[in-house]
Order: structure tokens, then C-alpha cells, then sequence
């Protein structure tokens, strides 16, 4: 896993730009902390960071190929599972390989199928190729999205780079957000290829971005298809234990420490599992880690989105397992900490977080990463298998907006208070969602003898699978990268993620639960107790002390009335929220809260331009 970034300038050699070559290069340092290297040719400048996972001493990067017509070169973030089938049959063609790195085994299938290199990979990956026997750069990006990828065209070129802080070290890079960028910020909704800033793209997943003298051209490799299924339930549950089984050997490859990420929930607990008995089969043992908050379990109060806490299930599934498990236990004011809320903004690059499961995100990736550079995390299950509560709501199966914000999981305290009247009015975002629910459906094809109902269910999986898990996927990279640890999504695999989303809804609820088929296909390595847990999202802290943190925060704030955070935000009714007393406040008052002092660092550390229009 590694940080990438460059620039193609074609009117100008970039020799002369090795300074800024290396400053966008720098700014990747959190996510490959390992070594850095840069390339510089005429036109092209690449930059690299490594977090060295496979080959320690054999992976380097920038790495190039020489060729009589020019040279090829590689910057390369991610894993590619299948490497190891890969090397063998470009080793059959006749390819020499020099390092054990799945880095090389990219490079040389690029100079052997060109951009169509893509369709044969399996893995999360990003990765950048300048041909120097055709002066074109090739940008590509893994089927799902799991790493992440930007571009901004230039008036002779391009700017790539793994974050937009890579983009906007160069000079070329406008600070600037505008409507619709504002509009992504404020609502739940992710739109392909948006990246906020203006001028700036992402790669869109599944896509390759090819970069000439004559333009830029993009073409998608892979998108999620109906296709037919015609196996029966128990050949389906079957088929899913097969993928998953596959899926967890290949993704616990790795030359350093791993571990996984354990939140006593199906898909964590599955995962963990899975992993323990292979790797007990040839003497091993896994660590896993879970995060949890002083006092949660004691003072434990169910809510509408969580019955239990979680540490007794975590606990049940680390001694059924044996593994070598440990809690991440944290504490309110350390949650709080202006500091880690810095930290989190930066490492987005946007404003656009979850309050204090960021905040604890990532200083559970902290810990982890002091005895581990590799973690399995469950992310994703709930988008492949149909577990959020809103695949069994009714509002939200009807249609009409995203599954998600039609129970309410729109952006509270922000679209529903927070914004200064006139901001709400120019940036209209209930408009903004229904244009984008629009466009999101409109390519959802419909199974041939699909009935209504099993097609509304379809249309729901696919806005889960293209839009929602991709807010998630962005966060869990970003806190993870932040402080260089991989962490690695088994459900995201293209194989698994084709294979149910085409399976009938009633087969994935066929005991009429959520995520039916990965709870039958795990049931004999999970713990009883897991088996029967209902979902429970990613924990929150209910700690009133974490609340009267915040309101000391935001008094801070509020003490500085000129901050130009409050031509977002109403001042009124973020006094109101600061005032609200911790014993009977609201989730819109603390996320409120929350979103404003992110708006407000954001604004402090990046200057951005803010349009309306």
C-alpha cells in the first residue's frame, strides 16, 4: 500500500519542477512511510511513497522497464491477489522478473496486454503508467473503489495523485470548492467521479483514464451487470463459503504483521474467523483488535440503531477463534482532542466525516498500526448482503431518494438546522438528491421474469454497491492510510460482490434476516451469540462528558464571530446546540456541532475558495 502522485506536462520539461515534483510527493509520506522516489523525464514527473508490504527490498518504486522505444514506468498503490497466477503466465510468455513484488507483475502485464491489464486483475489498487514509446499516461482504478485515485486536467496536461493534498501542492491546483462541491459535503450523497474540488476529478472505479497530447479519454472496464442466477439456496450458501474461503487465503499474503479488525457483528466475526482456521491450519494465529470507549459496556444504553454493545460478542468470537485479541479502549476527552480533530480533517482533505466514530477510527488505526501494518476489516458486507435496517423499511424500498436518507441518515444538524438560511436556499440540497437518485437509477437494468418487488430490492443493492459504499470505502482509507496501515476489504472482491448482488433478494433474506447467506455460509466457525446478533452499526460513544467537550469547542468558536465558517453556518443555532444540556441532547445538536468545527478547521488549513453558483 503506498501513496502515488504526478504530473504530465507536455509544452514543458519537468526538470526544472523537481521541487514541486517532490512537494506533491511529500505530502503521500503518511501513506507510505517506508521510502519515497520520484522520476523525472522531459514531460513527466512521477512521485511515489511505499508502505512495503510483499518483497521489503524488491519493491521500489517509481520502477521502469527500459525498452528500445522508450522507457515504461510504474507507480503502483494497493494489492493485486492474484499475482502469484499472473507471474506464471507472463513467466510462460517469456517475461524475467527481477523482485517478488506484485509491483513488477503489474509493469510486465502492462507491457504485455497494455491498458486491458486491468480486466485480470483481482485486488484494490490504483495505479499510474507512463508509456514513454507513446508519450500517453494510463491511470487506472480497482472495480469497487477501495483505493482511491484524483486527477486534474491542466492547460498542457495533467495532475494525478492518490489524494487531492498531492494535487494541491502543485501551483496549478485551484483551492477552490463550488456549489455542487458544497453540495457533497452537505448531503449523503456521492456522486461518481466528484471530487469536491473544482477542476478535479476522480478516476472513477472500474475505469482506465488514458492522458495524450490529444486529450484525455476514459473507458470503464467493469460495472455491476444483471446476469441471470439459477442456483438454489443451498448451492448459493455454498458458492458464498467457497468465494470467502478464497477470498481470506489470498488477502492474508502479506510480509509483515496482520491482523483483523473485530467488532462482534456478523461480518467482523465471519471475517476473523475465517481467517483464524486457515492460518491455525499451518500453526498460525491471528490478532485481532476491536475498539471500544471507558465504561460503554456498563453504562450501556440501546438505542435505535444499537441493542447491545458489543465487547461481550468481540470477546465471544476472540476465545472461540483463539485470537490473540486486544481492546482498543478510549476516552471522551481524548475523542474530543482539537488535535485529533485536525488530524481527521487533514487526512480526508474534506469535511465531510461522522463525528466521533471518525475521531475513534482513527485512533484505533493508531493503535493497531504500533503492532500491525495489515488488517482484514468486515467494511462492506452490509452494502454485498443486504444488512442496513433500511432493506427492510418500506419507505425505502418504495423508491423515490437514496435507501439510506429515506430513514433519516441525511447529514442531521447540517441539512437539518445548521446551514444559514440563505446557504440552504442557494445550494437547494433536497433538489441536489432527487437529481442524483435520478441519474443513479436510470442505467439499473432489470432481471429478465423479475418481479416488481425483487427489482425495487435490486435497484436498492445497486445504490448501496455504487454510491453509499463508497463514502465508507473513502473514510476507511483515508484513517488507515493516515497512519500507514493497510487494511484490506475481503467483501469488496468482484467475484463475491457479482455473485449476490445478482442472487435473488429472497434468497439473501431467506430466513428473513439481514444477510442471510453470509450468516448460513459462516454459521460453523461463529459463536452462538453472533449467529443470533441483530446488525449494530459501528459503535458512537454515548459519554455526556464527550458532549460537554464539544460545547467547550464550540464556545471557542463562537467567541470568534468574524470566522469565516459562519457564512456557512448559523451562528444562532449553533449557540442553540452548544446550550443543549448532555443529558437530553439531540443526535442533530452533537452532530451539529461536530460538522461545524470540522467546516472551521477545514477552512483554517486549506483557505478554500466558496462559491454558491
Amino acid at each position: 500500500m503506498c501513496g502515488i502522485t504526478g504530473w504530465v506536462a507536455y509544452e514543458r520539461n519537468l526538470a526544472a519542477e523537481r521541487a514541486t515534483a517532490e512537494a506533491m510527493t511529500e505530502t503521500m509520506a503518511c501513506r507510505g512511510p517506508d521510502e519515497a522516489g520520484t522520476w523525472i523525464a522531459g514531460p513527466v514527473a512521477l512521485g511515489h511513497r511505499r508502505l512495503a508490504i510483499i518483497d521489503l527490498p524488491g519493491g521500489s518504486q517509481p520502477m521502469a522497464v527500459e525498452t528500445p522505444e522508450g522507457p515504461v514506468v510504474l507507480v503502483y498503490s494497493g494489492e493485486t491477489y492474484n499475482h502469484g497466477e499472473l507471474r506464471r503466465e507472463l513467466s510462460d510468455r517469456g517475461h524475467r522478473f527481477r523482485t517478488r513484488s506484485d509491483t513488477e507483475v503489474v509493469l510486465r502485464a502492462y507491457l504485455e496486454w497494455g491498458a486491458d491489464l486491468a480486466e485480470r486483475l483481482n485486488g484494490m489498487y490504483a495505479f499510474a503508467v507512463w508509456d514513454g514509446r507513446s508519450g500517453r499516461l494510463t491511470l487506472v482504478r480497482d472495480r469497487m473503489g477501495v483505493k482511491p485515485l484524483y486527477y486534474a486536467e491542466t492547460a498542457d496536461g495533467v495532475l494525478f495523485g492518490s489524494e487531492p493534498k498531492a494535487l494541491l501542492a502543485n501551483p496549478l491546483a485551484r483551492r477552490a470548492v463550488g456549489a455542487d462541491g458544497l453540495r457533497e459535503l452537505f448531503t449523503l450523497v456521492r456522486t461518481p467521479g466528484q471530487a469536491i474540488w473544482e477542476g478535479m476529478r476522480e478516476v472513477e472505479p472500474g475505469t482506465v483514464v488514458t492522458v495524450g497530447r490529444d486529450g484525455l479519454r476514459t473507458r470503464v472496464y467493469w460495472r455491476l451487470e444483471t446476469r441471470p442466477h439459477t442456483d438454489g439456496r443451498r448451492e448459493t450458501v455454498e458458492r458464498v463459503r467457497e468465494l470467502l474461503d478464497d477470498i481470506v487465503s489470498r488477502q492474508l499474503v502479506s510480509d509483515v504483521p496482520r491482523c483483523t479488525l473485530l467488532s462482534g457483528g456478523l461480518d467482523s466475526s465471519a471475517m476473523t474467523a475465517l481467517a483464524a482456521r486457515q492460518l491455525r491450519a499451518s500453526g498460525g494465529t491471528v490478532r485481532s483488535f476491536a475498539v471500544d470507549f471507558v465504561g460503554r459496556t456498563e453504562n450501556f444504553v440501546a438505542d435505535e440503531l444499537r441493542a447491545t454493545p458489543d465487547t461481550p460478542f468481540v470477546h465471544d468470537v476472540a476465545r472461540e477463534s483463539a485470537t490473540e485479541h486486544q481492546d482498543i479502549v478510549l476516552g471522551s476527552e481524548e475523542l474530543a482532542d482539537p488535535e485529533l480533530r485536525a488530524r481527521v480533517v487533514r487526512a480526508r482533505d474534506i469535511p465531510a466525516g461522522f463525528g466521533d466514530m471518525d475521531a475513534s477510527l482513527h485512533l484505533l488505526f493508531e493503535a493497531v498500526r504500533r503492532r500491525s501494518t495489515v488488517a482484514l476489516s468486515g467494511e462492506s458486507a452490509d452494502e454485498v448482503f443486504g444488512g442496513y435496517k433500511q432493506f427492510f423499511d418500506e419507505d425505502a424500498r418504495r423508491g423515490g431518494t437514496f435507501p439510506w436518507l429515506a430513514r433519516g441518515a441525511h447529514s442531521p444538524g447540517v441539512a437539518g438546522g445548521l446551514l444559514d438560511d440563505s446557504v440552504a436556499r442557494a445550494l437547494d440540497l433536497p433538489g441536489y438528491e432527487r437529481d442524483s437518485y435520478a441519474d443513479a437509477v436510470s442505467g439499473i437494468r432489470r432481471a429478465e421474469g423479475e418481479s416488481d418487488f425483487e427489482y425495487r430490492m435490486r435497484v436498492l443493492c445497486h445504490l448501496h454497491l455504487t454510491r453509499f459504499v463508497r463514502v465508507l470505502l473513502d473514510r476507511k482509507d483515508r484513517a488507515s492510510m493516515a497512519v500507514g496501515l493497510e487494511v484490506r476489504v475481503p467483501f469488496c472482491d468482484h467475484r463475491l460482490v457479482e455473485y449476490v448482488y445478482n442472487t435473488p433478494w429472497a434468497l439473501k433474506s431467506f430466513d428473513g434476516r439481514e444477510k442471510s447467506l453470509l450468516r448460513e455460509a459462516t454459521a460453523d466457525v461463529l459463536p452462538r451469540s453472533v449467529y443470533d446478533r441483530a446488525k449494530s452499526p459501528y459503535p458512537a460513544t454515548q459519554d455526556p462528558k464527550y458532549h460537554r467537550a464539544l460545547q467547550r469547542n464550540v464556545e471557542e468558536l463562537l467567541a470568534a464571530p468574524s470566522h469565516p465558517v459562519f457564512d456557512l453556518v448559523s451562528r444562532e443555532r449553533l449557540e442553540r446546540m452548544a446550550r443543549t444540556p448532555a443529558a437530553g441532547s439531540t443526535r442533530n445538536a452533537r452532530y451539529g456541532m461536530e460538522r461545524a468545527l470540522d467546516l472551521a478547521l477545514w477552512i483554517d488549513m486549506y483557505a478554500p475558495t466558496l462559491t454558491l453558483s
